[in-house]
């Protein structure tokens, strides 16, 4: 039996889930609304307060589908009451970001500066200059959005230079030596 898959995803108060036929299922909550398709072979049950997931059969696919579908389940549910957020910091000397409407202004280094537009249902926010903060109810769009944004300047391993998670960690190396 899967570990994740066989806990029952909790309903909180004010959160409806309502499950179509062909596993669509929506969730809503007090910060919007999510749908998604699961797969047709998991049998998703909605009883009382919670949602238990099961699997038809021992089959390997089976097996590893279901973790996957419970937690998916349980995000759309977290992301309904609690909402994600993913915090992006940007050092470098010059380095800075503007916002504008939804439209974000990286100044990277480049000869040109970088304007990223917030897709539907995400927020981005400056803290300061070098400081993004971005959220959103979907987990995957949220950290789709925060790795487009790292993406337009990883951080590179001699300064430190760069786009980073703020709870990522720069593996530093030496930089160059001089001839003796």
């Amino acid at each position: 039996m899967s570990r994740i898959g066989k806990q029952p995803v909790a309903i909180p108060t004010g959160v409806t889930v309502t499950l179509a036929e062909g596993n669509n299922i929506t969730v809503k909550g007090p910060k919007g609304t999510l749908q998604r398709k699961l797969v047709d072979d998991m049998n998703i049950a909605v009883e009382k307060e919670q949602i238990v997931v099961t699997r038809p059969s021992d089959l390997k696919r089976h097996k590893s589908l279901h973790g996957l579908t419970r937690t998916l389940i349980f995000n759309m549910v977290n992301g309904v009451t609690n909402g994600y957020t993913k915090v992006l910091e940007i050092n470098g000397t010059g380095y800075r970001a503007a916002k504008s409407g939804n439209k974000l202004t990286l100044t990277l280094g480049y000869s040109h500066p970088v304007e990223m537009i917030d897709p539907d249902g995400l927020t981005s926010t400056l803290e300061g200059n070098n400081k993004i903060t971005i959220s959103g109810i979907d987990k995957e769009k949220v950290g789709q959005y925060a790795a487009e944004i790292r993406g337009k300047r990883p951080p590179e391993p001699y300064k430190g230079k760069g786009i980073k998670y703020s709870t990522e960690k720069i593996r530093r190396k030496a930089g160059k030596t001089g001839k003796k």
